[in-house]
C-alpha cells in the first residue's frame, strides 16, 4: 500500500508564504513585516520560513520572479488562442484576474515591492532580470501580432516593449493616486489606440 504525503511540497509552501507575506505586507508595510509574522500568517515556524528562504529580501525577489513567470506564462496562452492584437487585447480585458498572483491583485503592494528592491543598489541586479523577461515578453508580442497582421513596419519590437512597459506602469501609478480619472482599463485602452495608429486593427 503506498504511503499518502501528508508534508506540503516546497511549492506549495512557497505559494502560503507568498500569500501570507502579501497581506502582511498591505497590514504592516514591507519595512515594519518581520519573518515571524510571515511565517505565523502562513501557519508555518519560523524555521519553515528559513527552510525555504533566507531573508525576507530573498522571499520578496521570488514573489517578483513568480509574478513574472506568472504574467509571461498567462500572456503566451492567451497569443496562442488569439493570434491578432485585437483579439489578444480583448482576452486580457476579460481575464480572471482572481486568479492572479498577489502581485498581480495588488498594483499597490506591486508597486512598494518595486521601489523596495529598487532602493537597495545590491538588489537592483535582480530587479532588472526581471524587468528585461518582462520587456522581452511584450516585444515577443508586439513582434508576433505584426507578423500575424502581415505588417512589416520599421517599428523595433524591443524598443516597442520598453515603450509599452513604461506606459503599463505609468497607468498602474496614475490609477493609484487618481482612480477616478484613471479608469481600470487605461492601459489597454492606451493600447487599442497606438494599434489604430500602427495600422493593425482589425476594425
Amino acid at each position: 500500500m503506498s504511503r499518502v504525503r501528508t508534508r506540503p511540497t516546497r511549492d506549495d509552501t512557497c505559494e502560503k508564504l507568498f500569500e501570507a507575506a502579501a497581506r502582511v505586507f498591505e497590514e504592516q508595510g514591507i519595512g515594519g513585516a518581520s519573518i515571524e509574522a510571515i511565517a505565523a500568517a502562513a501557519g508555518f515556524s519560523r524555521g519553515a520560513f528559513y527552510s525555504n528562504f533566507k531573508s525576507k529580501d530573498e522571499l520578496i525577489i521570488a514573489m517578483i520572479e513568480d509574478h513574472v513567470a506568472q504574467s509571461i506564462r498567462r500572456s503566451l496562452d492567451l497569443l496562442a488562442k488569439h493570434k491578432s492584437l485585437a483579439d489578444f487585447i480583448d482576452a486580457l480585458k476579460t481575464m480572471d484576474r482572481s486568479q492572479q498572483d498577489p502581485l498581480g491583485r495588488s498594483p499597490l503592494l506591486h508597486m512598494e515591492m518595486i521601489l523596495f528592491v529598487a532602493r537597495a543598489e545590491k538588489r537592483r541586479p535582480d530587479l532588472a532580470k526581471r524587468l528585461r523577461a518582462r520587456r522581452k515578453l511584450v516585444a515577443d508580442i508586439v513582434e508576433t501580432t505584426l507578423k500575424n497582421n502581415g505588417k512589416n513596419q520599421s517599428l523595433n519590437p524591443t524598443w516597442a516593449g520598453a515603450i509599452l512597459l513604461a506606459l503599463e506602469d505609468g497607468f498602474r501609478l496614475h490609477r493609484l493616486i487618481d482612480p477616478e480619472t484613471t479608469p481600470a482599463d487605461s492601459f489597454l485602452r492606451a493600447i487599442g489606440d497606438l494599434q489604430r495608429g500602427m495600422g493593425i486593427s482589425s476594425s
